[in-house]
């Protein structure tokens, strides 16, 4: 069975979700683009990339230099085109570090809609659910953290992470407030998207152990693995890297190998789909570390993370990214969670959701499609 079409629509979305301390004053457009492959059996799988910033980027990256490669593929040949992006990228494109882990979404999307299975069975399934935790945006104020959390906790969510955007002494307000406001019942943590000191880090960490967080996420860029060390050295909380390091299992190896992170982050988008975010997964178990897999911010892919949270042993919770609405794009209907705070894996056959096409036909500014002629 082999890709014969691609198609792409690049989705422009004006919204920008982050502060100026974020965007650095850049402009920052949530844009997505939507593609779909096609096989010559008729099976089609669409899914997300994300192009915030510039769709424009993205979508002459897929059609000059991610397609190519995939078209004409049989879909079951997928470690061998995972390996081949790598040799792509090595040689002078250094593509986006979330391209192209859509296309390898797609290749196991396509692969279990032949066999009639959801995804997490094709994968090999452990499990059908798992608890939740609310994964909110900067703000302002602590109450607004606390109005957040309380939110969440009142639909049956009964965890929530907060993004405090510091100074480290402001960021320690708002994990007290919190714990202050939602009680010893709900389970919290804390990711700063840093760039503490060793020493701040150090401070905030042990006040977390204080205040019973479950960890402390990214105070540090992920390449600064001696400044990891030295804070998984010294701190009881378990401290959570790699988000966004570079090269896959063969990055979050380093981390591993120098002592520098106690939990390990992974998703299919920021790692290499459905192949690298298993590699890093099965990684970290062979060291008796949990992968907890990271949002990819688009809750089409975010349902391609649950279908392998659902395939692995070692990942805990599911990050929920909110508020939802923001992030649902380009699917049609809504996660859903129980009343008791837990996601449902889908049963239909490959991710088991639908595709809000009239929403991608209204923010589509431009439409693309390349047709394999071998």
């Amino acid at each position: 069975m082999k890709v014969v079409r691609a198609e792409t629509w690049l989705c422009r979305r004006e919204a920008s979700y982050f502060d100026r301390k974020r965007t650095v004053g850049a402009p920052m457009p949530w844009d997505v683009v939507v593609l779909r492959l096609t096989t010559d059996e008729g099976f089609s799988s669409t899914v997300g990339c994300l192009a915030a910033r510039s769709g424009k980027v993205v979508e002459d990256y897929l059609h000059e230099t991610i397609l190519p490669v995939v078209l004409g593929r049989d879909v079951h040949d997928r470690e061998a085109v995972w390996h081949e992006y790598w040799t792509v990228d090595r040689h002078l494109t250094f593509f986006p570090v979330y391209l192209p882990g859509p296309v390898d979404v797609a290749l196991w999307e396509l692969a279990a809609l032949r066999a009639g299975l959801p995804l997490y069975k094709y994968l090999g399934g452990y499990r059908k659910r798992l608890p939740v935790y609310a994964s909110g945006l900067f703000h302002d104020a602590a109450e607004d953290y606390v109005r957040e959390g309380t939110f969440y906790r009142d639909r049956g969510i009964r965890a929530y992470k907060a993004h405090p955007g510091g100074p480290w002494q402001k960021d320690m307000e708002i994990h007290q407030a919190l714990r202050d406001a939602l009680g010893k019942d709900v389970t919290l943590f804390s990711d700063p998207v840093a760039e503490y000191t060793l020493d701040e880090a150090v401070r905030v960490g042990r006040h977390l152990e204080k205040l019973d967080y479950r960890w402390l996420e990214e105070p540090f860029r992920d390449f600064e693995l001696s400044k990891y060390r030295r804070l998984c050295e010294t701190l009881d909380i378990p401290v959570a890297a790699t988000e966004t390091t570079r090269g896959a299992h063969w990055g979050v190896a380093q981390a591993i190998a120098l002592g520098g992170v106690d939990i390990v982050r992974a998703d299919v988008s920021w790692k290499n789909g459905v192949t690298g975010t298993l590699k890093i997964a099965h990684l970290a178990e062979a060291f008796g570390i949990n992968c907890e897999i990271h949002t990819t911010t688009m809750a089409l892919m975010d349902v391609a993370n649950l279908h392998v949270s659902c395939a692995v042993r070692n990942c805990e919770f599911f990050e929920y990214f909110v508020p939802e609405e923001n992030f649902r794009f380009p699917m049609k209907e809504p996660l859903t969670i129980s009343e008791d705070g837990f996601i449902e894996v889908p049963e239909g056959p490959g991710l088991g959701v639908e595709v809000d096409w009239d929403g991608i036909d209204r923010m589509c500014v431009s439409r693309r499609e390349t047709v394999f002629s071998g």
